[in-house]
């Protein structure tokens, strides 16, 4: 009976020494996991070094679509002796690639060049997209609608001093404008959207809608000219701002598009071409190129910051007719006398 107690005594033992040690070859030594701890906190994978150590988190599957994606500038704001950084969402720049049309692509039996002379030049702020401009009667002053800054301005003519500012919301990119019956009417680019304002005062007393997008703007005393970056003009009726007519611009060469800012001189209808420096000189009936004004060699190259600092500002009074162009950050606005060049 002794013998069979000591033998089922030793069975036990040994079973007990035989569970302890696949126990320890379980467990991995120097790591203690509190019974109370039901969170995981992210693994690092210590075989790499701290730069490269992938840190495993619940992923985020959901995928990102590209429109929602949006491009950020930082701007710093001092406060106090310590600059904060303040983020704002960059407004857009057009993208639509410029129809540039060399010159020596434009006969001058069917389409006249006129060259220019500059008689003189005047302080512009360099800060200002330039997307519209307007000399007014007194000739003193100038009314000019600005892009990404995106505002509606009053300007010295003598010093470039801006006197007056309304700045349009950070939603809108503002673009041409121009002045009709005491009322200054602006286009943006592409919401869909101008605005009306008091001449005097830049009171916002009106809104309107329109289909499509918004480039230059002026008006030949009864109807407002709008273009739309395409080579299509349209005619609106001021009181109902709903279009009466429309022209396709053509010229030798065909469609003639990127028609940006607009004045109306004399009986035609000029316009900026976006990233040249050409005017277009256009009939007003049909749509016909009837000319263009070269300015190239105006504002020297390396007064330009950069590929967007283009031509684009035509104002002209019809009482004295006095001529200005300037460009977008362009430091200078010129007043200029369009000549033959033969």
């Amino acid at each position: 009976m002794t013998m069979r107690y000591l033998l089922l005594l030793s069975l036990i033992i040994i079973s007990l020494l035989g569970c302890q040690s696949q126990v320890q070859q379980s467990e991995p030594a120097g790591i203690f996991v509190s019974a109370t701890e039901s969170v995981r906190s992210p693994t690092v994978n210590a075989s790499s070094s701290p730069s490269q150590a992938a840190v495993t988190a619940p992923l985020n599957t959901e995928p990102v679509v590209p429109s929602q994606i949006v491009t950020q500038t930082a701007e710093l704001v001092p406060t106090g002796t310590q600059e904060v950084q303040k983020v704002s969402p960059e407004k857009p720049s057009p993208t639509i690639q410029a129809t540039f049309i060399p010159l020596i692509q434009v006969t001058e039996t069917i389409e006249p060049i006129w060259g220019y002379r500059v008689v003189n030049e005047f302080p512009h702020d360099a800060t200002a997209y330039t997307q519209g401009l307007v000399i007014e009667d007194d000739l003193s002053s100038l009314l000019e609608g600005t892009g990404r800054d995106s505002s509606l301005r009053r300007v010295d003519l003598q010093t470039g001093t801006v006197e007056q500012i309304y700045a349009l919301p950070d939603n809108y990119f503002g673009e041409g404008i121009t002045l009709f019956e005491d009322k200054i009417y602006q286009l943006t680019w592409r919401s869909e959207i101008g605005f009306i304002y008091d001449s005097e005062t830049f009171e916002q007393i009106a809104e309107f809608y329109y289909p499509h997008e918004g480039w230059g703007l002026t008006h030949n005393g009864t109807h407002l000219i709008v273009s739309d970056g395409t080579e299509t003009i349209r005619f609106w009726d001021p009181a109902t701002l709903e279009e009466v007519r429309r022209i396709e611009v053509k010229g030798v060469n065909g469609p003639v598009t990127q028609l940006n800012e607009l004045e109306y001189v004399n009986g035609e209808i000029w316009a900026n071409v976006w990233h040249t420096d050409l005017i277009a000189r256009i009939s007003p009936e049909d749509g016909r190129i009837l000319g263009w004004i070269d300015l190239a060699g105006i504002l020297d190259p390396q007064m330009r910051p950069d590929s967007e600092a283009v031509l684009n500002g035509i104002a002209y009074n019809d009482v004295s007719g006095r001529l200005f162009v300037t460009g977008k950050y362009w430091p200078v606005l010129f007043e200029i006398k369009i000549e033959d060049q033969g």
